[in-house]
């Protein structure tokens, strides 16, 4: 007869925090914890018990004091970013409003494919004590609340109602957060009663397990499809997405594209796969796109898509190809690689490129077609060049991005997320190196940028420390959230922040403007109910939270603050006002489907709608 497994008696929130501490991952051959801590607010929800067990974990699982759950889930967000969706960080928050507030992050990590553990409180299992303080009531189903809303914005979703189930329950979570084709986030609801109840664990639940994110090789016969048609083409193109970073594969692109001579476009995920100054590419495609990019878009027969999901602003909503043109699907996801009726190549790039590359040795993309579209990539640098120029106009986003551009270290980290600055620094930035951008478009989320950076500062510490995370920001994003400023403060994870002030909502006031419409609840001066309109000082708000703040008067004197924010030892903010109409880069737009009225008393309104639909033709529908 066997021995029974010898077992541990622990409470469901102790498994939890035990488990997680003894999962490693290795990465370029070092083993590494693949959760690096947490983000917390306590409420009653999870303070009693989940703290308890968090408390006794503290130097293997840190647990950084959020001030926002919202900002809590996009540091984290931001954090798997820059780990490259190999490492994790979990948030916890108390049931009710707490929980809820991460809803939001939860759907940008869902859109954007990255990897987060919820731990959030729920209501009691028993239901002795309901309706509790903060518990929705639903009559004719008891079992349904609050935490049941995450089901759309995640990856992975279950309520623990019995402590043996995180024996099944947290692999599932974890291998579902490691999965390249399924990455998102994992949402775990944790009962209060729950929390607190034992039970007898086997002791080999919680041994050091150490895990390696899969590689799926692609089949051969796809990859021989698209071998085929990539050899007939005579007009090809790449468009490298954020998935080549995640899967390690960006010198397998390098090669790819070298060997074959065709062209490269980088969509806002993948905006740093090449270096701006390679030969091969030529720009970043799409709505917040080049002329460059779109120029060849237009004319590409053969389109070879790498770890893009191909969203509307890549895709110019479909307009930016040829209706002709085929497309290669290659993606480790099956759902991405086979949009509109695309050749598939399921695998993950790193095997899938040199493996494609074998099938088509000796074929190289004409000559003439490459040299057109370098060509048109140095016609685009000389105007990113003039736009990016001190004092070729009012004070602009693009002027301050080409001075931080030009000042900042090749390994600094950039951050930037909704409103005008994403198009923006899309546009206009030139990459110094691999990796170092994070243009947060997948769910173009005001607030990520200060919280984001936050997040993405406490990976960079633990890869490059003396490198720095630099935010741009708007001042309607600022307002929206800023605390984790004093997050920065309190964990000496130092950013360079940047607070462009146009004066309220000022990039969907110029989509108001273009569409015909009249500036209206958008810029602060055109807010009918703002009747005493004041200004924000942000260099005294930033200083109320602990940072070291100063504003400066135009673009010109950019570059000495922002050498002297590179020399502070805490977090900087410098605000600087833009003007809200001119210097917005009005060039390399692809067309982008929104929906205009089709019936108005506006004159103006009728005529760019019947402009904006004039483009409609040239959209694929699906095929």
């Amino acid at each position: 007869m066997g021995h029974a497994a010898q077992t541990v008696t622990l409470t469901t929130a102790q498994a939890i925090v035990r488990y997680l501490a003894n999962q490693w991952i290795e990465i370029d051959s070092v083993e590494t914890r693949i959760c690096g801590g947490g983000f917390g607010i306590f409420g009653h929800g999870n303070v009693t018990c989940l703290g308890e067990a968090l408390y006794g974990h503290q130097d293997e699982l840190p647990l950084y004091r959020g001030q926002n759950e919202q900002g809590m889930g996009f540091a984290a967000a931001a954090y798997a970013k820059a780990w490259l969706r190999r490492r994790f960080m979990f948030c916890t928050a108390s049931a009710g409003p707490g929980t809820a507030n991460l809803l939001t992050s939860a759907a940008l990590a869902h859109a954007n494919r990255l990897p987060m553990l919820m731990l959030c409180g729920d209501a009691f299992l028993t239901r002795l004590p309901d309706p509790v303080l903060q518990q929705l009531e639903h009559f004719g189903n008891p079992t349904f609340g609050t935490n049941d809303a995450f089901k759309a914005v995640s990856r992975y979703w279950d309520r623990i109602t019995h402590p043996a189930q995180v024996i099944q329950s947290l692999p599932a979570a974890l291998a579902t957060m490691l999965d390249p084709a399924d990455c998102g986030p994992a949402f775990i609801g944790l009962p209060q009663d729950v929390q607190g109840w034992t039970y007898d664990y086997p002791v080999s639940f919680f041994e050091k397990r150490v895990h390696r994110i899969r590689r799926q090789a692609p089949d051969a016969l796809e990859v021989a499809d698209a071998a085929a048609l990539l050899k007939s083409a005579k007009r090809p193109m790449i468009i490298a997405g954020g998935g080549v970073q995640y899967s390690g594969a960006v010198a397998e692109l390098t090669a790819f594209a070298d060997s074959t001579g065709i062209p490269v476009v980088e969509t806002i995920a993948g905006r740093a796969n090449l270096v701006h100054d390679h030969g091969l590419n030529i720009g970043p495609i799409g709505v917040t796109g080049s002329d460059s990019a779109n120029t060849i878009a237009e004319e590409a027969d053969v389109i070879l898509a790498v770890g893009t999901r191909l969203q509307d602003f890549t895709t110019g909503s479909w307009t930016a190809f040829a209706h002709d043109a085929k497309i290669i699907g290659l993606n480790v996801g099956r759902h991405d690689a086979a949009k509109h009726m695309s050749t598939t190549v399921v695998g993950d790039a790193k095997l899938a490129l040199p493996t494609l590359a074998d099938a088509i040795a000796g074929y190289a993309a004409p000559a003439d077609w490459t040299a057109k579209a370098k060509a048109e990539r140095a016609k685009w640098d000389e105007y990113v060049a003039e736009n990016t120029r001190v004092g070729n106009g009012p004070a602009s986003y693009a002027q301050a991005i080409g001075e931080v551009n030009r000042l900042c270290d090749a390994r600094d980290r950039v951050v930037a997320a909704a409103g005008g600055l994403p198009a923006e620094v899309t546009a206009n930035w030139k990459t110094l190196d691999i990796g170092t951008v994070d243009v947060e478009f997948g769910f173009s989320c005001m607030g990520y940028e200060i919280a984001g950076g936050w997040g993405a500062r406490i990976a960079q510490s633990q890869m490059e420390p003396d490198q720095d995370t630099i935010v741009f920001t708007g001042d309607g994003s600022y307002l929206l959230m800023n605390s984790d400023i004093y997050s920065s403060v309190l964990t000496d994870k130092k950013l360079i922040i940047l607070v462009l002030d146009n004066g309220g909502f000022a990039v969907i006031n110029k989509l108001q403007n273009n569409t015909g419409n009249e500036s209206f609840n958008n810029l602060i001066a055109d807010t009918p109910t703002a009747t005493h309109q004041v200004g924000v000082d942000f260099e005294a708000h930033a200083r109320a939270m602990g940072a070291e703040a100063e504003t400066v008067s135009s673009p010109s004197e950019l570059e000495e603050a922002f050498k002297r924010a590179k020399a502070a030892d805490r977090t900087y903010v410098i605000s600087m006002k833009v003007d809200a109409y001119e210097g917005w880069t009005t060039e390399g737009h692809a067309w982008w489907e929104v929906g205009t009225p089709h019936v108005t008393a506006s004159d103006k309104v009728r005529a760019a709608h019947v402009d904006w639909e004039s483009t409609r033709p040239k959209q694929r529908k699906g095929v």
